[in-house]
Parts: C-alpha cells; structure tokens; sequence
C-alpha cells in the first residue's frame, strides 16, 4: 500500500479525518462522544497540539489541527489507540474502529482556514438535514447541535479551554458576530466546497504556498511510494496539452474546447493536468473552454472507469504519461 504524503514542520495547520470501518459507527452514544473528547484533550495536551476546530458526525470526525512541534503523526497514532482502545473495552470489542489511516491535508492558513473552519462547522447540516429544510430550521439544527466548537466560536460564554479560537476569529476582525454572519451566509447562499481547489489530494494552498513545501518532503520515500509527492514535480498543462496533442496527432485546439468529438483524448488531457501541473479540478475546467468543475470531475471518473473496463484506453493514457516523464 502506498503510504499517504505527510509534510510536517513546526506550526503547520491540517484537517484531520477518521472515518469508521466499513462506515460504521465510531460513536455508539454520547458517552461515547465525550470518552472521544476526553481522549482528545489528553493527547492535544500531551503533545502540545493546537485545536482550531472540531465536529464529531455518526462514522467520522473531523478537525483542524495546528502543530507547533511539528508532530502530527505522533499525536494522531496516540489519539487514535486511546479511543479505539477506550471504546473497545467500553463495548467489550476487538479489532479496528477506523477505516485505515486517517487522513491529513496541510492547509494555508492565510488563504483556506476560515473557509474551511465554515465547511467543518456546517457538516451537521450539510449531512443530517433533509433537502426539504429551510434556512431558519438549519441554524437552529447548527445551535443545538452539541458535538462540535461552533458554539464557543458564536458566545463566547461557551468557550471551551482546550479550543483555540483565536487564528479563525482573527480573519473576520475577532468578531464571533461576524463569523456567525459568515457561517450563516454559508447556509442562505450557499458556499463551494474548498476541495475543488485541493492540490495533489494531500495540500490546500496557493501556487506559491505548494511551491514552498517542496523542501519538507519526507526524502527518504520514493513519489512510486508517496504518488501524492508528484505535486511538486510540475509539468506546466501547455506542455501536457502539446504532449496529448503529439500523441494522438490532434491540434491543441481541439483538446481546449468546452465541447469537442475527441472526448477520450480531452479526459487524458484532464487526468495528467491533474496529476502532474499542479491544477485544481476549477482550474482545469478553465483552461479547457470554461468547463464547470464538475464536469472536470465527471470526466476523469468516465475515464478511470474506461481504463477500467477498456484495455486500449488504458494503453493510450500510460503511453502519454510516459512521454511526459521521459520529456
């Protein structure tokens, strides 16, 4: 198994999930929740972690972490046997409670940390409530909802000890009336979610933010053993365009178009831009004729499934990626 991309240093910001084996449960009750917090604010404090924010959901929990000793993976692998072991002995279980490792995205704090402390904090209502809820029954399911910091972000009466408020609460002038405005604005207009704009599934940042980090890569793996790495080995998306257009003998043209007959060559062109120029799937999409994100997204699935289930196809995309890392 391919081991997961971490980059760690001191002070850097993750979001943190688990999701339960199977997709089952990992909270059985709210004693179980609160076994679950208890163990979290040991180990925050054991480690020295920083807290931004939290949301416990039925089979995954969700937070966003600040390491100023740059110890992540020390402080998940304590967190994660502290509750597993708490909850299995409370259950009379054995075995695993998550579904793998957990997974960790670095996070530019400047750019993505407010957004994404809106898009934690939303999860009881993005997931529990039906379609059919108004924007005034979502905020008051999001006010009774007990299992997350939202509410120590809006009163600060409810202020929890272990939770830092401060790095979030900055970027809106410190002001919890104006975050509330912000998370409310989220339910009554919508708000897009900040992983369109994830690069390499293990970094949200800037361009320049990702051009950074290429120093703190973990040097004794190889990018066969962390693919994630390949971010940092950038390919601009006019060399893979001109390289897709070369292969298939095709003008560039035809690929940049939001609609064209070489849909097939048009996917492998999406799927290596993704892979190798260091493109969010928005990016993409505008690069290609102003095509939604979406429809980036559909697209490179169409094309997974192909390759799948269609050996040429699977041929012509290793072919061209080949000629890419040979360049």
């Amino acid at each position: 198994m391919a081991r997961p991309l971490r980059i760690s240093y001191p002070d850097a910001y993750y979001h943190v999930t688990c999701r339960g084996n199977e997709r089952r449960n990992i909270f059985k009750d709210d004693s179980d929740r609160s076994l679950f917090l208890n163990k979290l604010k040991t180990s925050l404090e054991i480690y020295s972690v920083k807290l931004d924010a939290y949301v416990l959901m039925d089979n995954h929990f969700h937070l966003i972490v600040q390491t100023p000793k740059a110890n992540l993976s020390d402080f998940m692998r304590h967190f994660n046997i502290a509750y597993t072991g708490a909850f299995n002995r409370r259950h009379k279980r054995v075995g695993h409670l998550y579904q793998g490792r957990y997974k960790a995205i670095l996070v530019e704090k400047d750019s993505y940390l407010l957004e994404l402390s809106r898009y934690v904090h939303l999860n009881p209502v993005r997931i529990n409530s039906p379609k059919r809820q108004g924007y005034q029954q979502q905020i008051q399911c999001l006010d009774k909802y007990p299992w997350s910091s939202l509410k120590g972000y809006l009163e600060s009466s409810c202020k929890q000890h272990w939770v830092n408020y401060e790095d979030v609460l900055s970027q809106v002038a410190g002001s919890r009336s104006k975050y509330r405005e912000f998370v409310e604005e989220g339910i009554k207009k919508g708000y897009g979610t900040p992983w369109e704009d994830l690069k390499g599934q293990v970094v949200l940042g800037k361009e320049e933010f990702v051009g950074g980090l290429k120093g703190r890569l973990d040097k004794g793996r190889s990018t066969r053993e962390q693919p994630s790495a390949k971010i940092f080995e950038t390919i601009s998306a006019d060399e893979v365009l001109s390289q897709v257009s070369r292969n298939f003998e095709i003008k560039v043209e035809e690929l940049s178009k939001k609609r064209t007959k070489y849909r097939d060559f048009r996917a492998i062109a999406m799927e290596l831009m993704y892979r190798h120029s260091n493109l969010s799937q928005a990016e993409i999409g505008k690069r290609l004729g102003g095509l939604d994100y979406s429809a980036v997204s559909r697209e490179r699935k169409r094309l997974r499934e192909g390759v799948e289930a269609n050996r040429n196809l699977k041929r012509l995309l290793a072919e061209v990626e080949d000629s890419l890392d040979q360049r």
